[in-house]
């Protein structure tokens, strides 16, 4: 029990492990692997990503998830992509994709919450919705801008060689949500709820209000993370985002997060996205057909979601 104990306690170094192995077993299938081009490659998907993992871990600790970020994170992406093209302030431009993007969280939560359905359904809906939506504003066809900009510069240009600026928005965002879920009242109230709700609701703690903020913040986060990829690409089409809510789950549970809530850790989560980032830039050098990654992913949630109900259960006995 002892040991099981500090499992959990310590779930950070099951995912270091396998990311190490990976890293490690990619690097022998292609010489092109571990150069500084492709890491630079690895950590800014990884840091887009993360952003979202960041937001997407609060939210399952708290006990929902959100399947709709990949169409806030493509409509975010294509509002600031016509606002640049309409010639319109950046920062207007920026600051309208990201309350619209928060926006939708909030609406997510408000349904899930006062209605009393599954968040699975009322996300699936917001899902279907918003990239149906992107799709008929846009008529399929993309947002681009091609000018100097130095907002976008700050949001997605480089900063050192090939690396680029959003592995410092990653970094600062994970270290602030780290410092709130492990060391804040807020933390502790997002664990409580998502344990035991009611238990939670006894002892004081508005579990409304911490739900509904969580849902809040993921759809900003995946608004954010929007922006930052359209200042990277200086592109957006209405398909951006697509599998982005199976990367962020997977990475969200690789890292040690309890799908069912109450347990989690955003250096967990954070080394997930940069295992899932791994995986997909090792899977295409080493020449496997673009389709296996989904599969891996797939695989790897499903494995990691046992592997955590398993220790949980051991833990509460």
């Amino acid at each position: 029990m002892k040991s099981l104990r500090k499992t959990v306690k310590y779930r950070e170094l099951g995912v270091l492990i396998s990311l190490v192995t990976t890293l490690i077993s990619f690097s022998f299938l292609s010489d092109k692997f571990l150069t500084t081009t492709n890491l630079a490659s690895i950590m800014m998907l990884s840091s887009e990503l993360g952003i979202v993992t960041v937001g997407m871990s609060f939210l399952i600790i708290s006990g929902e998830f959100d399947l709709s970020v990949g169409s806030t994170f493509a409509l975010s992406a294509l509002l600031l992509g016509r606002s640049m093209e309409a010639n319109l302030h950046p920062i207007l431009g920026i600051s309208v994709a990201l309350m619209v993007a928060a926006l939708i969280g909030f609406c997510n939560g408000i349904i899930t919450l006062k209605t009393g359905i599954s968040s699975f359904i009322t996300t699936l809906g917001t899902m279907f919705a918003v990239r149906g939506a992107v799709l008929a504003i846009t008529y399929g066809y993309p947002a681009r801008y091609e000018g100097p900009s130095l907002m976008l510069d700050v949001l997605g240009g480089k900063c050192l060689g090939n690396f680029r600026v959003s592995i410092i928005w990653f970094i600062i965002i994970a270290l602030i949500f780290a410092i709130i879920l492990g060391y804040t009242r807020y933390g502790n109230h997002v664990c409580a709820t998502g344990g035991n709700k009611e238990v939670a609701r006894a002892v004081g703690i508005n579990t409304f209000k911490v739900k509904l903020q969580n849902f809040t913040i993921l759809g900003f986060l995946s608004g954010l993370a929007g922006c930052i990829t359209f200042g990277r690409f200086r592109f957006a089409d209405a398909l951006l985002g697509s599998d982005l809510e199976l990367e962020a789950i997977a990475s969200s549970v690789i890292g040690g997060c309890y799908l069912f809530g109450g347990y989690g850790s955003i250096l967990g989560a954070s080394l997930g996205a940069f295992l899932v980032g791994s995986i997909r830039s090792g899977l295409v050098l080493a020449g496997a057909p673009p389709l296996w990654y989904r599969a891996f992913v797939g695989c790897i949630l499903v494995i990691a979601s046992v592997i955590n109900t398993y220790t949980m259960k051991k833990v509460v006995r």
